[in-house]
C-alpha cells in the first residue's frame, strides 16, 4: 500500500512538471535560432571559396592553349578558373626572378634592407650572362634602381648584386629560395640559381609558378609599381619591358616573361578590370607573340565568364550587437576576411546572404572573438560562411552597472518555466515530507502493536 502511494505521488509530480514547464517532458520543441538579414541582403555574385581547385565547367572554356602548360587564377580569392597541363615539369627560365623579388620585398617589409641602400656590384654580378641592366663593376647602385632593372628588363647582373646584398652569397640566397618554395607548397620546384639561366635540376611547373605569382601579388601588390614600367634607361642605354601586353592592353600591369631554348617562351600576365584581378600563366609557348596571344586569351575568357562581387564595403562593420554588463553598451562586428565572392556571370543575380548574430552578448568581449557569421547562398544553397568578430576588447562594467542590468533583466525571465521548476521543487519536498510521515506513522503502529 505504501509503495502504491509513493508511485502515485511521483506520477503527479511528473505530470505537474510537464504542464508547468514547456522545456520539460516529452516532445518539447526548442525555438529556432534567429537569422537577421542585412539591408540589401540580396546580392550580386562574387566569389568561389579561396584556394578553389576546380576548373571551369566544360561548356565555357578558352579552348586549347597553344603552350606546354597554362593556369588562370582570380587573385583576391585564389580561385582556379582554368588549367591545362598544370603539372608539366619545365624549366622556369626568368620566372625564377619572381622568387628572387619575393625575397627582396619580404626583406624590405621586415626592415632588413631599404630602397635607398647603395648596393655594391661585384665582379660575379657584372660577369653574369644573359639579359643585362649594364651596371658597372665595382659601382654602387640604389636598390630601387636595381629592382627596376630586374622587373623591367630582367637584368641578371642587377639580380645577382641584389641577391648578394640580401643574403651575403648566392648559395645562401638560393637556399632561402628553396625554403620559401617549400613554405608556399611548390612541391615540384627546385631552384639552382636566382636568375633562371639553364642549370641542371632547376625545374618547376605552371601550377607552382601560379602559386608563387599569386602569393607574390597578394603579399606585395606594391611590386606592380615596377613591373608595369614600360621602359628604363641606365648608363645611357634605353631598354623596353619584355612584357609587350603592357602596350597592347591598358588593364595589364605585370608580371614577368621568361625564355630558355629547352623550355620555350613563358609569360605570366596580370590585369585588373572592374575591380577583379586575374593572373594568367603560360609556359612553353613557341614564340613571344604566341605567349602573348594565349595569355590574352585566358584573361579575356576569365573576364567574360566570371565576375567578382564585393557585397560589403571593405573595413566597415556589418552589424552592431548590444553588450550586456560591459563598459561599452554595443560592439561592432567585422568579417574576418574580405567577403568577396567569385561566381560565373550567369549566377551573379542569384547570390544572397544572411547576417546571423545574437540579439546581445555578455561582457567580457575579447578581440577576434567570433560573435556571428555571414552565410552566402547560391540558388538557396549555402556556399560560404565568413565569421564575424569584434575588433576590440570590452571589459565588464562596474559592480553597480552589472547589478542594475541584472535587475533590468528580470522581465526577460520565462515565468512559466520558472514557476514550473519552483512548483516541481515544492512537489518534491511535499513528496519527501509525506514519505517521512508515512514511515513515522508505520513505526508508531508497530510500536503500539507490540
Amino acid at each position: 500500500m505504501q509503495m502504491k502511494r509513493v508511485a502515485l505521488w511521483m506520477a503527479v509530480l511528473f505530470l505537474s512538471l510537464s504542464f508547468l514547464s514547456p522545456s520539460v517532458g516529452l516532445g518539447a520543441e526548442r525555438p529556432a535560432a534567429r537569422k537577421a538579414k542585412i539591408p540589401g541582403g540580396s546580392g550580386k555574385a562574387a566569389k568561389t571559396e579561396p584556394a578553389q581547385t576546380s576548373t571551369a565547367p566544360s561548356e565555357a572554356s578558352p579552348g586549347q592553349i597553344d603552350a606546354r602548360g597554362a593556369v588562370l587564377l582570380e587573385v583576391s580569392t585564389g580561385s582556379l578558373l582554368f588549367e591545362q597541363n598544370a603539372d608539366e615539369v619545365i624549366e622556369p627560365a626568368s620566372f625564377t626572378k619572381i622568387m628572387t623579388l619575393y625575397l627582396v620585398f619580404q626583406a624590405l617589409k621586415q626592415g632588413v634592407i631599404h630602397l635607398n641602400d647603395e648596393v655594391y656590384i661585384s665582379e660575379a654580378a657584372w660577369r653574369t650572362g644573359g639579359s643585362k641592366m649594364f651596371v658597372g663593376i665595382g659601382s654602387k647602385v640604389p636598390l630601387e634602381d636595381l629592382l627596376k632593372g630586374i622587373a623591367v628588363v630582367s637584368g641578371n647582373d642587377a639580380l645577382v648584386a641584389v641577391a648578394e646584398h640580401v643574403a651575403g652569397s648566392l648559395d645562401a640566397f638560393v637556399d632561402a629560395m628553396n625554403q620559401k618554395a617549400k613554405e608556399l607548397g611548390m612541391t615540384r620546384t627546385h631552384f639552382v640559381n636566382p636568375h633562371g639561366l639553364p642549370a641542371e635540376g632547376q625545374v618547376t611547373t605552371p601550377r607552382d609558378m601560379a602559386t608563387l605569382d599569386l602569393s607574390y601579388l597578394q603579399h606585395f601588390p606594391e611590386s606592380l609599381k615596377y613591373h608595369s614600367i614600360k621602359e628604363i634607361s641606365y648608363n645611357g642605354i634605353m631598354q623596353y619591358n619584355r612584357n609587350r601586353l603592357l602596350l597592347r592592353d591598358s588593364t595589364v600591369d605585370g608580371l614577368k616573361t621568361g625564355f630558355v631554348a629547352e623550355a620555350g617562351y613563358h609569360l605570366s600576365a596580370t590585369a585588373v578590370r572592374d575591380g577583379m584581378r586575374l593572373l594568367a600563366v603560360v609556359m612553353g609557348a613557341a614564340s613571344p607573340s604566341v605567349r602573348e596571344r594565349e595569355a590574352s586569351k585566358l584573361l579575356n575568357y576569365g573576364y567574360r565568364y566570371y565576375t567578382l562581387v564585393q557585397p560589403f564595403p571593405a573595413g566597415q562593420p556589418l552589424k552592431k550587437v548590444k553588450v550586456w554588463k560591459g563598459k561599452k553598451n554595443e560592439v561592432d562586428l567585422y568579417p574576418v576576411e574580405s567577403p568577396n565572392f567569385l561566381v560565373r556571370q550567369a549566377q551573379k543575380n542569384v547570390l544572397k546572404w544572411e547576417v546571423q548574430v545574437p540579439d546581445e552578448i555578455t561582457a567580457p568581449v575579447v578581440a577576434r572573438q567570433p560573435v556571428g557569421q555571414v552565410v552566402f547562398f547560391l540558388s538557396d544553397e549555402p556556399k560560404r560562411t565568413v565569421p564575424l568578430v569584434s575588433q576590440e576588447d570590452i571589459a565588464q562594467g562596474n559592480w553597480f552597472k552589472r547589478v542594475w542590468q541584472t535587475l533590468l533583466a528580470v522581465h526577460k525571465i520565462n515565468w512559466r518555466w520558472f514557476l514550473g521548476i519552483t512548483g516541481g521543487i515544492a512537489l518534491i519536498v511535499i513528496v519527501f515530507l509525506a514519505i517521512g510521515r508515512m514511515r513515522s506513522s508505520s513505526r508508531r503502529s508497530r510500536s503500539f502493536g507490540r
